[in-house]
């Protein structure tokens, strides 16, 4: 029948697909750890894949360089032998800032964690009325707002036809058990009332071009996007940004995602397959958790 979904597969771990393919993008929060640790048998299946010669490239889209993550991920418990590389979008946004072409003042709306994204730039923080664009990395305090408590604040920016620098394309992610809003949330609600948001980070070009010159330089050479797997749990992130940039995809149903599917460790299938296809997306098969 036309409207039956794709039948997509069931990977019953990654050892099945491994030797397809020489280099691996890993998304991070909702793949290796949910915020608080790392999800059982994701580090020991990365080290696996490692150890017979792959090369492993956390991509992700948290809004600050990659050294406070490699920070995090030993508080964490993560081993240094599970991966090569990290690449952020706070590391793509923190160079088009140097850059100096957005402007030199900017009004950030985010938390003061994320103060490393622009520690040390020729930039400075300023007030709405004096900014020349505005950089939003989060919000504020994404433990009790929703995108929907910035509407003045979108109006107010908005009305000075502000540019707004979005470090973290992502909607939601779990934190823990909870589910917390990122600034890909309230960048979707300015963009959605007229305003110009550039974006950085999945599904987006440029981190894919940033993620194909960071593998050759841990390969040492050039490594064909049909040599790359990507694998992460966000439809319009991981899994879209992998189709853009024609590399195969593994979606990891036990994210972001995971109450549409019925039982966690045991998807519906034909659920994620009806999904994936409402959604305009496509991966070669399917995981609950990233294990060997």
């Amino acid at each position: 029948m036309e409207n039956t979904p794709p039948d997509i597969p069931l990977i019953p771990g990654l050892s099945s697909i491994a030797d397809r393919y020489p280099a691996m993008l890993c998304d991070v929060w909702g793949v290796l750890h949910n915020g608080k640790r790392p999800y059982d048998g994701v580090c020991e299946a990365l080290s696996a894949y490692r150890r017979q010669g792959g090369i492993v490239l956390f991509l992700s889209n948290a809004p600050r360089p990659h050294g406070p993550v490699v920070e995090m991920f030993k508080a964490m418990g993560v081993p240094d032998e599970c991966y090569d590389g990290i690449l952020t979008s706070g590391d793509a946004t923190r160079l088009a800032m140097s850059e100096g072409s957005l402007g030199r003042r900017f009004f950030h709306v985010g938390p003061d964690r994320d103060a490393p994204l622009f520690d040390g730039l020729p930039i400075e923080k300023a007030a709405l009325e004096e900014a020349d664009f505005c950089l939003m990395t989060g919000l504020w305090d994404d433990e009790t707002e929703t995108p929907d408590d910035y509407a003045e604040l979108i109006a107010k920016m908005k009305a000075r036809n502000l540019p707004v620098i979005c470090a973290n394309p992502d909607l939601i992610v779990d934190r823990g058990d909870k589910q917390i809003y990122c600034a890909g949330a309230v960048a979707e609600k300015y963009r959605a009332a007229g305003g110009k948001v550039i974006y950085f980070g999945k599904p987006h070009a440029p981190i894919y071009k940033a993620a194909r010159a960071e593998l050759a330089r841990l390969a040492g050479r050039e490594v064909a996007d049909k040599d790359i797997i990507a694998i992460g749990d966000g439809i319009h992130t991981d899994v879209e940004g992998a189709n853009r940039a024609g590399m195969d995809v593994i979606f990891v149903t036990g994210g972001i995602a995971a109450a549409r599917f019925g039982d966690p460790l045991a998807p519906d299938m034909g659920k994620v397959a009806a999904f994936m296809k409402d959604e305009g997306v496509a991966a070669i098969g399917a995981m609950p958790r990233l294990i060997w």
